[in-house]
């Protein structure tokens, strides 16, 4: 085994080596069929959308431009009255027929109920969008009752893993798509976060995995938002207790200055990344270049991800990201009271 790995070292590095000549060549290609893709996209009217997670963020905004290219949607959330209202919307601006479905994707039995029920409303399934998810703001050390962290998993990825479990077949048929909405946060490892960002790595593991397995089959689309304007970088968060919150000085410690881009902006890119059939979208686009970060100097980043968020005092109130959140909000206050 010492030869065969000594012999390994020696043919991979030798074969990655000789692979960087052709780098250029090999992006100028995908330019081409990136190129191709955007000539080419899909028409999606009267197609059939299911959207988790619809009620809010990006969901809802998803929702949205679906429904103004004239798709036929299938609503899921758990919320009634939000559900309902962003159904009637979505009738209102483009999409012929819009159905809601009350469901919780951590609950496997829904999510085969909410598939069965979108596939014997409109009789086909085309693309499935698994975007529920949850987002736990705790220190690992603070849980007094772990479980309550499992949401993130329950909903984040099992909830996707579910719906497309019990989808594929559908998809198959129509030759359909997934679009899974990860997260930044799968290789952007901040303080507090350790299971969202556990789930959002998990996602992009899972589906990196299963569009081998597809191959041609069923299109899959991975989705990396960084900071988007939705509920929860207003600061809802689940609390350590298992509760949803809307903690405003926490969220001024994650998010701080850090640019949020807008909801409407981020849905429409992912719809039309989605009618190309991309492997992978990162919005914005410039979250892109912390994956070189991570690569090549994670020391650095993590460092930066401590001190800035959890600084060097023991109350998050302390936090350097924080603080300068706070002046920047007081030098505001002065010049534009």
């Amino acid at each position: 085994m010492d030869l065969a790995d000594k012999l390994m070292n020696v043919i991979v590095i030798t074969i990655s080596l000789l692979a960087l000549f052709f780098l250029h060549q090999y992006r100028f290609l995908n330019s081409l069929i990136s190129t191709v893709r955007t000539l080419f996209k899909e028409n999606l009217t009267g197609k059939v959308v299911l959207i988790t997670g619809a009620s809010s963020g990006i969901g809802e905004h998803l929702a949205y431009e679906y429904a103004r290219r004239g798709a036929r949607l299938a609503l899921v959330a758990r919320r009634n009255q939000r559900l309902q209202e962003v159904a009637d919307v979505c009738e209102i601006i483009g999409s012929p027929e819009t159905v809601y479905i009350l469901g919780d994707v951590s609950n496997i039995d829904d999510c085969k109920r909410l598939i069965d029920a979108t596939v014997n409303h409109f009789g086909q399934l085309d693309h499935l969008v698994a975007n529920a998810g949850v987002a736990p703001v705790c220190l690992f050390e603070d849980y007094d009752d772990i479980t309550k962290a499992s949401p993130a998993i329950d909903i984040n990825f099992w909830g996707s893993v579910y719906s497309s479990y019990f989808a594929q077949q559908h998809l198959k048929k129509s030759k359909g798509k997934i679009i899974v909405i990860s997260s930044c946060a799968g290789w952007v490892f901040a303080p507090r976060t350790a299971f969202y960002n556990a789930s959002k790595a998990a996602l992009i593991s899972f589906y990196e995995t299963l569009r081998i397995e597809f191959g041609t089959q069923i299109g899959v689309t991975i989705v990396t938002p960084g900071f988007i304007d939705t509920e929860m970088t207003e600061g809802k968060f689940l609390s350590k207790e298992g509760r949803l919150e809307v903690d405003r000085e926490m969220r001024d410690v994650q998010v701080s200055l850090m640019p949020v881009e807008s909801v409407e902006k981020c849905a429409k890119a992912i719809v039309e990344s989605a009618r190309r059939g991309d492997r992978y979208l990162t919005v914005p686009s410039w979250m892109e270049t912390t994956i070189l970060w991570k690569v090549f100097c994670p020391e650095i980043m993590d460092g930066w991800n401590r001190f800035m968020i959890l600084g060097p005092g023991s109350s998050y109130r302390d936090s350097p990201s924080k603080k300068i959140l706070d002046v920047v909000n007081e030098i505001k206050q002065l010049l534009l009271p």
